[in-house]
């Protein structure tokens, strides 16, 4: 779901509205960047008479792997402390067709972004499924509640501008880490902050002062999604010898198999 975080002067001040979410997004990534460029942690690239340490440097793309170690855990402690067990008792109390009808609901809001992301890729067919998926689920699937399309063959796909942006040939950039976002390189995270800006549904909520319901759907969205990513989660703790390294080349393989549309 992508929401928006929402001067004054004359005779009757007005109320300041804050900063709206993209901007806020924007703003972390802007400072931590800026803030990487001071830090002494940064990882230091070898001799370059080392070719053999240069090429696995240059493949890990990772200059910034002591903050995003350190950002990596934050968000682990996060998400052990609050995350994962409002997940858990999401998943225990709320009966499976609810939880079916929330992901589909949240599904079917996502789709307006979908759609012109597949429209910028030039992916007519997909475009079209994504667009027949919306009007079928909007209207016989009861707001999105019902994936029916699924029902009729049109599966659903999921794409950002992160992904348009790597279609047209527009490199991931230094791997990057931020806290609560998670991996966001400078190519997923500027996708972000223009799905988040483009996004339909967020003009709607905004144009009626109703951005507090945004909020609880992106709530919505985070606590459904780690919900069903628990075992997953526990398993590949339990089996990598370097957690953070496992995450960061799965991230890479999953983004560059939905650049590719391999989802």
């Amino acid at each position: 779901m992508h929401t928006s975080i929402i001067s004054g002067g004359g005779v009757e001040a007005k109320q300041r509205r804050p900063l709206g979410t993209a901007h806020r997004i924007a703003a972390v990534g802007l400072a931590l960047l800026l803030l990487s460029g001071t830090l002494s942690g940064c990882a230091k690239r070898p001799p370059a008479n080392d070719l053999e340490a240069v090429t696995e440097y240059e493949r890990i793309n990772d200059p910034l792997e002591p903050l995003n170690r350190y950002f990596f855990e934050v968000n682990r402690f996060i998400d052990f402390m609050l995350v994962r067990p409002i997940a858990e008792i999401y998943r225990g109390i709320t009966p499976g067709f609810i939880q079916r009808g929330i992901r589909n609901f949240i599904n079917n809001l996502q789709t307006p972004v979908i759609l012109v992301n597949d429209i910028l890729q030039g992916e007519g067919e997909r475009a079209k499924t994504t667009l027949a998926r919306f009007i079928i689920n909007t209207t016989v699937g009861i707001g999105g509640l019902v994936d029916v399309a699924a029902k009729e063959g049109l599966p659903r796909h999921a794409e950002d501008f992160g992904q348009t942006l790597g279609s047209w040939g527009s490199g991931e950039g230094p791997y990057l880490v931020l806290p609560l976002l998670g991996p966001r390189p400078p190519r997923d995270l500027v996708g972000a902050i223009v799905d988040r800006v483009t996004d339909p549904v967020g003009w709607v909520l905004r144009a009626h002062d109703a951005e507090e319901y945004g909020y609880g759907l992106t709530v919505a969205d985070v606590i459904d999604s780690r919900s069903r990513t628990i075992e997953t989660v526990d398993e590949l703790e339990a089996s990598s010898i370097d957690l953070y390294a496992t995450v960061r080349n799965l991230y890479r393989q999953q983004r560059n198999a939905a650049i590719e549309n391999k989802d």
